[in-house]
């Protein structure tokens, strides 16, 4: 078998005939790999744009959730305020019935003092009219 000087040297034709530094199924493996890094690329691109989405509404989310979190929070809060200021009206109204009951036992005690005096009074009429 002939050694072909031109390649030796490091030349080649391609299926073109056009001369080549690198040998054809060499550089047909380069365009090949340079065909499937493109794709590489183009797919990777994708999922970039696939992820930014993906991001974009998982912090969308989060931010709701946050919200609904705080509304909660707030619910909770004022419920809690709700609550002390039933019991301190309680508290309030508990008081106020027993001021109102002492103010009835005076009362009572007033009344029966003055039925007392009545009764003598009537008495000391009843033997002022007598003695006449």
């Amino acid at each position: 078998m002939a050694k072909d000087p031109l390649a030796e040297a490091g030349f080649y034709f391609d299926e073109l005939n056009k001369l080549r530094v690198l040998e054809p199924d060499v550089s047909q493996k380069t365009s090949e790999l340079k065909e499937e890094c493109k794709e590489f690329v183009d797919k990777i691109g994708q999922f970039q744009k696939i992820v930014g989405g993906l991001i974009e509404l998982v912090d969308e989310l989060a931010k709701e959730a946050e919200t609904e979190k705080m509304k909660a929070i707030g619910a909770r809060n004022l419920l809690k305020s709700v609550a002390k200021q039933r019991e301190a009206q309680q508290q309030q109204l508990q008081a106020l019935i027993a001021e109102k009951k002492i103010q009835l036992e005076r009362y009572r005690v007033e009344y029966e003092a003055l039925s007392k005096v009545e009764s003598e009074q009537n008495e000391f009429i009843d033997q002022f009219i007598l003695q006449k």
